[in-house]
């Protein structure tokens, strides 16, 4: 349980620092360090990210560091997409939706090991349809709902690179879109469980956002004080280590199945 509790900081300070990866963390925490069976430990994963999103995003509504257009045009389809991934998860066994999981794990951790791109001087931005901009979100919404992840390695580039906002502004943006769409889905996980007669660990999903809400509050302390291309670097090296991690330990019960 202390390495589990220890899993609920990283959650939070990968937040905190970095804007993303805080789901990212959640389902494997849940299911390797928990024990908990995998759609369980997904629908905590978004209960608890959600919750700690939120708590990540205050101090920045507080800074008016939030682009409230972008929350809305990016954040609902996002919700309605996180809601249809998790109304067809009864359908996809529980070892298809870690292997899947997985694979997420391994392109985040790409995008995150890529440098970023330098706009050169004299950018003007060219604001993006919002038609593509809707099916982004929900897009990333229906990944967020099959397999648990907020998304928010997704949704940074799309509001930096598509959407046109500064990193800090684009930081605040995401932990708001990433708190609505997990609860989205999470409402959706909870029918979903309950028919199939799973219960959730609702004392778990609260000390694990309450640990997590803190490591996020702590990461914003520190975010400005730590070099952010090489942590993000560091985290991407992890998640490919336990991407494989998970495809190996997976592959065997998918193949069987």
């Amino acid at each position: 349980m202390w390495l589990a509790l220890l899993g609920a900081v990283a959650i939070g300070l990968s937040l905190g620092l970095l804007g993303s990866g805080g789901s990212i963390l959640t389902v494997p925490v849940l299911v390797y360090l928990v024990g908990q069976p995998e759609k369980i430990a997904i629908a905590g994963s978004l209960a608890i990210v959600g919750g700690v999103a939120l708590a990540g995003a205050i101090p920045w509504t507080l800074k008016r560091e939030v682009d409230w257009r972008s929350v809305v045009w990016f954040g609902i389809p996002g919700m309605a997409g996180t809601w249809l991934g998790a109304a067809v998860s009864p359908w996809i066994p529980g070892p298809v939706q870690l292997f899947l999981f997985a694979l997420v794990m391994l392109m985040a951790a790409w995008m995150m090991f890529r440098p970023a791109k330098v706009r050169p001087e004299g950018y003007v931005h060219v604001p993006r349809s919002r038609t593509l901009i809707i099916l982004d979100g929900l897009g990333v919404g229906v990944l967020t709902g099959l397999v648990g992840v907020g998304g928010g390695f997704l949704i940074l580039p799309a509001l930096v690179l598509l959407g046109g906002l500064a990193m800090h502004r684009a930081i605040g943006t995401s932990l708001w879109i990433i708190a609505l769409k997990s609860f989205s889905g999470f409402a959706k996980y909870v029918s979903v469980l309950g028919a199939a007669g799973m219960v959730l660990d609702w004392r778990l999903i609260g000390i694990f956002t309450a640990v997590g809400a803190g490591g996020s509050l702590v990461g914003q302390q520190l975010a400005g004080r730590l070099p952010q291309q090489q942590l993000k670097k560091v985290f991407s090296v992890f998640l490919v280590l336990m991407g494989v991690f998970i495809i190996i330990r997976t592959a065997p019960g998918m193949l069987a199945g």
